[in-house]
């Protein structure tokens, strides 16, 4: 029966990108906001993060995050609720440091963002859907400018950095 439950074993191995996943849809962006990713996707953003789908299943999706030391992370909201769990490293959420086994709940369409500590930040991502939005909120042209330049001062180092540790 096909649509019966069966036990299942997911392999990290076999993780795929959130895009090519299937599982992220991106939401409308501003002209500024489309010309702010670009410059940012060109100057090596990507560099500063790894994002894999290691579960989805009907009902359950988990992902795991990587985010290096300084990744500038833009303001954004999801159409599905989020828990999130820190494995390695640490972040900055607010006024609050979160390291391993520190967890945050993010209701669906709440605008947040968090910046990776000194080490960067590995965490996991429990939702309740298999897919989901981003929305770009970033709309401050001041933010790309310094996100730019931040992604300058730390491309090199990005791409040898080392997982932190737990």
């Amino acid at each position: 029966m096909s649509g019966e439950r069966q036990f299942q074993i997911f392999r990290g191995a076999d993780a795929r990108g959130t895009m090519e996943a299937g599982v992220l849809e991106l939401g409308q962006k501003t002209p500024e906001q489309e010309e702010g990713v670009r410059k940012l996707t060109e100057a090596g953003f990507r560099d500063g993060g790894e994002v894999k789908v290691l579960v989805n299943i009907p009902g359950y999706s988990v992902t795991h995050v990587w985010f290096k030391k300084d990744y500038p992370m833009l303001l954004h909201s999801h159409s599905a609720d989020c828990l999130y769990c820190v494995i390695a490293g640490s972040l900055e959420l607010g006024a609050e440091t979160l390291g391993p086994q520190d967890s945050f709940f993010v209701p669906a369409g709440a605008a947040y963002a968090y910046r990776p500590g000194p080490d960067g930040v590995e965490l996991l991502e429990f939702r309740h859907e298999g897919r989901f939005d981003f929305k770009n909120l970033a709309k401050n042209p001041a933010f790309y400018a310094k996100a730019l330049k931040t992604v300058a001062a730390n491309r090199e180092a990005w791409r040898t950095a080392k997982r932190p540790v737990s």
